[in-house]
This record gives C-alpha cells, structure tokens and sequence, in this order.
C-alpha cells in the first residue's frame, strides 16, 4: 500500500508537453535552425535540453540565450490560450486524495506553473509543489524525487512516483521508488522497461495506492 504520490507535472497532470517542443521548435526556426522532433524525444529522455541540436550543429551560445527567451514567451503563450487539460485528472486527484498524500515534482520553472495554474484547481489537493528552482540536479538525476522524499519525511516504500517520461522514469529509480509510467503519445516511444507499472490513466492509480495489483 502506498501513502505518498510524486507527480510529475507536464503530460501527467497536463498536456503541456507538445506545446514546449513545439515553443523551442518556433524559437529555432526564427533563427534558421529545423529540429528533428525524434532526436529531440531521444535528447529529453536523456535529461538533454532543447538546444543540444543547435549546439551540435553549430548554433553559437548568445543566440541560444536570445532563443531561450523567445521559446519562453511562446511556452506561456500556448499555456495561455491552448487547451491543456487532461481529461479525468481532476476527478483521479480528488479521489486520491482520500487515500494519499500527495505532491508535485517537476523540472517546470515555477513562473510557468503560476500561469498554468493561475485559473485551475488541480493542484488543489497538493502539499507541496517542487519547481526546477528547488533543486539544483535536474532529473535523471534522483535529487528531485529525493527532495520530495525528504520534504513529506516519507519512506521510499510507502512512495509511488508517477511520470510520462524515460528521464522522470530514471529519476525515480535511481531514487529508489516505484514508479508508474502514464500513458502519453508524445513519449509513448521512450524506454520505460523500469517502471513497476503501466497505466493509460491517472484513475487507475487509487488500486494501486490501496495495494490492489
């Protein structure tokens, strides 16, 4: 039985994933630069950021910083005014919350999460949320899910890690917890061989908390 749920934010609680591939993509174009949207899933899985193709071919380190900025403020565009909701979250969360605690944990600057979140209620039943400003290791590494650890003063046992990505999925192993993998179409090709489950949807997860499966 688990007491404690990690999430991870982005293509779990919201389908913002497309939406920050597709900001980077827009920001590489203006200055001539065409992504190559596979190699890009390979990067992200490995913890790579957005602008390891440019840089590999060539793209110098000031434009990269100008385009960050304009990937950016496309990101907060699409949040802004593109649906993102995921479908059953809300109503998978507040049934959790009759049997765990729970909190987030997302490698999200904690400027988007405040515009995503400023007009909705998921987060609601929440302790605590992680931003990427939290903690100095970004997933793979385990420092976040650790940090989650240690701010609920939680044990791994008692702990499940929910994510849709290879790196989240790596996070949490190499933190030692279980982790259940959601589906996602947009990462449905990484790697997840690691996780202790699959699930299509955030409402299977109350059989797994109760220790049904």
């Amino acid at each position: 039985m688990k007491t404690t749920i990690l999430f991870d934010h982005d293509g779990v609680l919201v389908d913002t994933e497309p939406w920050y591939y597709r900001a980077g993509e827009r920001a590489l174009a203006d200055v001539g630069f065409t992504q190559d949207r596979d190699q890009y899933l390979r990067d992200m899985a490995d913890g790579n950021p957005t602008w390891a193709q440019a840089r590999a071919a060539g793209v110098d380190e000031a434009t990269i910083d100008r385009q960050r900025e304009a990937r950016d403020a496309y990101y907060q565009e699409y949040v802004r005014t593109e649906r993102i909701e995921i479908d059953g979250v809300a109503e998978a969360l507040d049934e959790l919350s009759r049997h765990a605690r729970m909190a987030v944990v997302t490698t999200a600057r904690r400027a988007d999460l405040e515009l995503i979140h400023s007009h909705r209620d998921i987060l609601r039943h929440m302790e605590f949320v992680l931003a990427r400003e939290d903690y100095a290791q970004a997933k793979p590494h385990p420092e976040p899910y650790l940090t989650g650890l240690a701010r609920f003063g939680a044990t791994r046992e008692e702990t499940l890690v929910v994510e849709d990505s290879a790196r989240g999925l790596r996070s949490a192993v190499a933190a030692g917890i279980d982790c259940a993998v959601v589906h996602h179409d947009f990462t449905a090709s990484q790697d997840f061989s690691g996780a202790r489950h699959r699930i299509a949807t955030l409402a299977e997860l109350t059989d797994l908390v109760r220790g049904a499966s």
